[in-house]
């Protein structure tokens, strides 16, 4: 699944596109900005019992989509009893 999702979004937002302005930083950096916008930024789970709420076919995917990324820090946010 996941090489299939990284396949389909190279190929629907690919690098080097002829239209994009902002390439500063190189040929993936404006694709990583529209993937990210897609996929957003955030994202909210269940937890029940202690543990993720979530269905028998369900993941959670933490995608780079730099070539060459720098660190990244993900922050965990806890609400509830």
């Amino acid at each position: 699944m996941r090489s299939d999702l990284e396949a389909h979004f190279n190929h629907f937002i690919p690098e080097n596109a002829g239209y994009y302005q902002h390439t500063y930083e190189g040929s993936d950096d404006m694709p990583a900005h529209i993937k990210a916008s897609t996929l957003g930024s955030s994202l909210t789970i269940p937890i029940s019992h202690g543990q993720l709420n979530l269905g028998i076919w369900q993941g959670i995917y933490l995608g780079e989509h730099r070539n060459s990324a720098n660190a990244r820090t993900l922050v965990a946010t806890i609400n509830g009893e």
